[in-house]
């Protein structure tokens, strides 16, 4: 599709962005990139069992149990809550779109900004 809009659109500047090759190495290379495993969250859990962040649940015996605190560490975490990804996570997605290696041209963003 891209190369697609390139002919058709010669004065136009297109740049595809693997996005989910970004996330995928995020999640498969977790403990080489210096985070915990891929699948634990940060807030949202309570001795292994799911609450949701900041939220109160009862456990099997009906002890009121809740995950008011996150974890001690975010950084080493890949994912806040099960569904958002944390600070740390997201630079590194970022770092990756901002430098090109996963573009089509493999270009970084600043030189993409340039006219020609």
């Amino acid at each position: 599709m891209v190369s697609q809009m390139r002919a058709t659109h010669p004065n136009a500047t297109f740049t595809y962005v693997d996005v989910y090759s970004a996330k995928y190495n995020l999640v498969t290379q977790a403990k080489n990139l210096g985070f915990e495993d891929p699948v634990k969250i940060c807030c949202g859990s309570f001795n292994d069992q799911y609450v949701a962040c900041g939220e109160r649940a009862f456990d099997g015996n009906g002890t009121m149990i809740g995950s008011n605190t996150a974890c001690e560490n975010p950084s080493k975490y890949i994912s806040w809550d099960g569904k958002h990804y944390t600070e740390a996570a997201n630079q590194f997605v970022a770092k990756l779109i901002l430098n090109g290696s996963l573009s089509d041209p493999p270009i970084s963003l600043s030189e993409a900004c340039q006219k020609p």
